[in-house]
């Protein structure tokens, strides 16, 4: 899933990301709430509506954005007392509004409240940390409940549902990340999410982490994978069962003239691609490496050019769906993890 963070994925309309073959994009609902407010995004008929946006929208509950802007929040049992980062406003979260937040902005697949841990963290308090989030996974799943039909679907006649996931979380601990997941299945959502990593961690342990986790999910419910990761760990992670994932990787390291191709990764920032005539990647068909070479990407960005942030991000979503798309072929051929490694080996840097 491309992050459109506040209702946009950097430097790309949506027009592109369609045809680029986006069939769902993340939104943050901190940003959202703050900045234009849900009771905007609702008078305007939701979401999809107000970005033009008529595939499936994902939004998080705010959590992890609240929890990494720890010098400026206080948690309770109730919820988390907030500082906006715009303009020092205070503000609360609870399950409740987490959730009346994202009924109100309409997304299609909203997130239970939960507490992302720092890491690396005790295990007293990994354990503090899950159970609060069950308790507010509970309270997230009644109020969504109550509510769900109170969804701002632009068509009247048309009203689909909302999906609440729950997420798992447990720090680095393999037995806490067990009883998170069981305890959290016997809530009952739709789908479940692995969150709380990518906070620093080794990405080994990252590893061991999912495949451990995702044993203990239903296999027949999503598995979503938060915030991760490079195109040959999002290869990985769905060989071990994951079926979601998102990550801003893709778009940040393409403002940053870091780009992913199937031969490696290209800083193309770098002087020698100053005379390559060559597209970026060969083996790719987006739209950038059929139309421009190396020697134009690298001037745009040494010119600190707009345009090289818009058409490396683009080259950079596409080779990520690419892969995407390579993974679900080899599932669908049915030859399971041998062609996913290969998939994997040609991903990898």
């Amino acid at each position: 899933m491309p992050v459109g963070t506040v209702a946009s994925v950097k430097g790309v309309p949506q027009d592109v990301l369609e045809e680029l073959g986006v069939e769902i994009l993340l939104g943050n609902t901190y940003h959202l709430y703050l900045r234009p407010g849900v009771e905007q995004v609702r008078k305007l008929g939701g979401l999809h509506r107000f970005m033009s946006w008529s595939r499936a929208i994902l939004t998080d509950s705010g959590g992890f954005q609240v929890f990494s802007l720890s010098d400026l929040r206080k948690v309770s049992e109730e919820g988390v007392t907030f500082r906006s980062h715009l303009d020092g406003s205070s503000h609360f979260f609870s399950p409740e509004s987490a959730i009346q937040a994202q009924i109100g902005i309409g997304a299609d697949i909203i997130m239970a409240f939960d507490e992302c841990t720092e890491y690396p963290v005790e295990r007293e308090r990994a354990r503090a940390s899950m159970e609060m989030t069950l308790r507010w996974a509970d309270r997230s799943k009644r109020y969504f409940d109550e509510h769900k039909n109170e969804v701002p679907w632009a068509d009247r006649n048309v009203r689909p549902t909302q999906a609440l996931f729950g997420i798992v979380q447990g720090g680095m601990d393999l037995e806490l990340r067990r009883e998170s997941a069981e305890r959290t299945i016997e809530i009952g959502f739709p789908g479940y999410a692995i969150g709380g990593l990518s906070v620093g961690e080794p990405r080994q342990v990252t590893r061991e982490i999912v495949q451990a986790t995702v044993e203990h999910l239903p296999v027949d419910q999503p598995r979503y994978l938060m915030g991760v990761g490079t195109p040959e760990e999002i290869v990985e992670y769905a060989n071990l069962g994951i079926d979601m994932m998102d990550c801003v990787l893709p778009t940040r390291a393409a403002r940053h003239g870091l780009l992913f191709t199937s031969e490696g990764k290209v800083s193309i920032k770098q002087a020698k691609y100053a005379g390559d005539e060559g597209p970026l990647d060969p083996n790719c068909r987006c739209r950038v490496c059929r139309r421009y070479s190396r020697a134009y990407l690298r001037h745009l960005y040494a010119s600190n050019e707009i345009l090289a942030q818009v058409l490396n991000t683009i080259h950079n979503l596409s080779f990520y769906l690419d892969t995407m798309r390579a993974v679900r072929h080899a599932i669908s051929l049915g030859r399971g993890a041998r062609f996913l490694s290969e998939v994997w080996s040609q991903a990898k840097p």
